[in-house]
């Protein structure tokens, strides 16, 4: 049986309790004669003397050195039945031993008083600082295997890294789907590891560090931890920050630590976690940067490229923000590849859909193609996340494999929230779902526009209704006529709401709406250059990283070009609700037919509405959705 320290420390405490009593010798005298001096009642000397003249007592024991007398006496209340009693005697009573001792008819005994109070004396004052020495003892060694206790003093400044020796990380390429360039630039990785002398024998020297750039849940763990199972090489790994803390010095400490062991165990690979936490420019922010990460971030630069080469050893990093990361980490000798890890594209989101899908029952129904295509944007965890969800949604309901019914609800789950209560019939699920079908007919009537996916009014997150967009394929580059066509999309319920209800009657529905279109046309003018001040970037695309957003951003031109950028962002706007409008007053007959059945059916699939427009319209010349006559 494991032998617990908290055990023997709940086991100590009454131990030191006992001994201390025994320390103040308050432990009680024990006798040969257990039981014979003690009684269940007192007697006092005056009764007892009573007693005597009465010749109601039996028998007398004397204890304590004639302290103590245990009496058996007949008690005439009782009808004269012997009791046992106990009768403290005074010190200067010598005559009444001499009386006991002369009456025939009481038995009379005097026990002497054993010597035990030295023996007790002796072992208390040796007990109880044998146990306190003990307790203290466990304590220490107890807190010595516990995070930041004292007995960690000596290894503060050791590296925390995990370190896999047989590098079995349990993930090799053929697990990591979807990026495939970036597979590509680190197969050479790989056979530099394996086979160093094919590359030195050209004069090839290995790549010290290996930098893994892309948006968060893309795979670059996966990526680092299977260049070191194909490699099969020992395998560091540690957060960049678990570097930083309190104390100056620390950080560094560790450094040189991680790196010490690395080169006991070359060739070998270090992964660096989000490295930006411990490798941002130097000297960044208000008062100056923080010490200790320059210290840190300076012993790591020493240790890459410095005086010692490291040869054998590769150190791969992941990040997010390429943009905070100090230039001398950045330069050749240090990390001499960057390699971008993106999102997926349709057949890269293919692939890893077929990877989380393995050990999935999935329906005949289902189709990963189809579910790669309504999946734009997403990445490598948000598939694995969607496809763990739609396999809870089929163990709630009871099912034994998933169908494209749990993916939908899947899609929407992860994107918009949770599902809640559908609206009850009334104005307001009227005007919710004119809200809505504004949305649909605008973005279905304009070509430009990405094709309505469904309509629905079931509420999810904050959300009461929702009108989905999916588009045909990926989109790398944007046009002016898609993004006036998205902000025409965008107007389309609050249009919808002015020409059925009235300009009284709009709500607050198209708040989220007005600040997606008001974003996108400033965007057009102030980055793109799509307005009539020309092609100009006049605001860049990201804020001071180190001092938080816009609070420290800097107007980048003059106030007449920002009163211009702000007159041609409301003309954009203007001008897309202006199309809005006349989208919705011509087909002002399919949006209420749309509206009756959407509340009847609560959702519409885009093919059908798609279909039921069709009925109401006609493709003209110039490819531009009109009202038929």
């Amino acid at each position: 049986m494991k032998f617990s320290w908290r055990i023997a420390l709940l086991w100590s405490i009454p131990l030191l309790v006992i001994g201390f009593f025994l320390w103040q010798g308050v432990a009680p005298s024990f006798t040969g004669e257990v039981g014979k001096n003690t009684a269940s009642a007192r007697m006092t000397y005056g009764r007892f003397l009573e007693y005597l003249d009465t010749n109601r007592v039996v028998s007398v024991d004397l204890y304590d050195g004639g302290k103590t007398a245990i009496v058996q006496a007949t008690d005439p209340d009782l009808e004269n039945r012997v009791q046992r009693l106990r009768v403290d005697l005074p010190t200067n009573a010598p005559e009444l031993v001499t009386r006991l001792r002369n009456t025939t008819k009481i038995q009379f005994d005097s026990h002497p008083a054993r010597n035990d109070g030295a023996i007790w004396g002796f072992l208390g004052n040796l007990l109880f600082p044998v146990l306190l020495v003990s307790g203290l003892f466990l304590l220490f060694r107890r807190s010595n295997n516990m995070p930041g206790g004292p007995g960690q003093a000596m290894s503060f400044g050791k590296s925390k890294a995990k370190f896999q020796m047989d590098a079995k990380t349990g993930v090799m390429f053929d697990d990591v789907a979807g990026i495939d360039e970036a597979k590509e630039e680190l197969q050479e990785v790989v056979t530099f590891l394996k086979q160093p002398e094919k590359f030195t024998a050209v004069g090839a020297k290995i790549p010290k560090g290996v930098l893994l750039i892309g948006p968060p849940g893309t795979g670059k763990t996966m990526l680092a931890k299977a260049i070191a199972g194909e490699a099969g090489v020992p395998f560091f790994s540690i957060s960049g920050s678990e570097f930083v803390e309190m104390f100056v010095g620390v950080g560094a400490s560790r450094v040189r630590d991680l790196f010490k062991k690395a080169k006991e165990n070359a060739p070998c690979l270090i992964f660096i976690d989000e490295i930006d936490a411990v490798g941002r420019q130097r000297g960044s922010g208000i008062g100056g940067g923080n010490d200790e990460r320059e210290q840190t971030l300076n012993q790591m630069l020493t240790e890459m490229d410095g005086f010692e080469g490291n040869t054998g050893i590769i150190v791969i990093a992941a990040t997010n923000r390429p943009d905070v990361l100090d230039s001398a980490l950045l330069r050749p000798g240090r990390f001499d590849r960057q390699v971008q890890v993106d999102t997926p594209d349709i057949s890269g989101r293919l692939e890893v859909l077929k990877v989380h899908a393995r050990n999935k029952k999935l329906g005949e129904d289902i189709s990963l193609e189809v579910i790669a295509r309504r999946t734009p944007g997403f990445s490598g965890a948000d598939l694995a996340n969607l496809l763990n969800e739609a396999a809870i949604l089929t163990a709630r309901r009871r099912k034994d494999a998933m169908t494209m019914l749990e993916i939908d609800d899947a899609v929407d789950r992860v994107v918009a929230g949770m599902e809640g209560t559908p609206l009850i019939d009334g104005k307001s699920k009227r005007l919710i779902a004119y809200h809505e079908i504004g949305h649909a007919i605008v973005g279905t009537l304009l070509k430009e526009h990405d094709p309505v996916q469904k309509v629905t009014l079931i509420p999810r997150g904050q959300a009461l209704g929702l009108t989905w967009f999916t588009p045909d394929e990926d989109q790398m580059l944007v046009s002016r006529s898609q993004l006036r066509a998205r902000i025409s999309g965008a107007l389309g319920g609050r249009a919808a709401e002015e020409v059925v209800f009235g300009d009284s009657e709009v709500t607050t529905g198209a708040g989220g709406d007005l600040q997606q279109v008001t974003s996108m046309a400033r965007q057009m003018v102030t980055r793109f250059g799509m307005s009539t001040l020309g092609p100009l970037s006049l605001e860049s695309q990201s804020g001071e990283v180190f001092l938080g957003g816009g609070w420290s951003s800097r107007s980048e031109y003059s106030d007449e070009i920002a009163a211009q950028i702000d007159q041609q962002v409301r003309v954009i706007v203007e001008e897309c609700h202006v199309e809005a409008l006349r989208i919705m007053r011509e087909n002002r007959v399919v949006v209420d037919q749309l509206v009756d059945l959407l509340i009847e059916k609560e959702t519409i699939d885009g093919d059908e509405l798609r279909q039921i427009v069709a009925e109401y319209t006609v493709v003209p010349e110039k490819d531009r959705f009109v009202p038929a006559i």
